[in-house]
């Protein structure tokens, strides 16, 4: 996917700042299990992780004290 936009992300009231840790936290997820890094093949674990959201296979969840600021 390449410059996917990201107000398709953010309009759930979500933050780029939690859009950020989510996708790096799932791509860490992505590099250590031997099973999801086969199945993403070529495509960078960020990539990967990135794509999933979009698809929206995951979700991602903010404190409500976060969706104030």
């Amino acid at each position: 996917m390449l410059n996917p936009d990201l107000r398709d992300l953010l309009k759930n009231n979500v933050s780029r700042y939690s859009l950020v840790s989510a996708v790096a936290k799932r791509a860490r997820f992505i590099t250590e299990d031997p099973e999801l890094s086969e199945k993403c093949g070529t495509e960078k674990p960020v990539t990967y992780a990135l794509n999933e959201f979009f698809a929206g296979d995951l979700k991602i969840r903010e404190p409500e004290e976060i969706r104030d600021i």
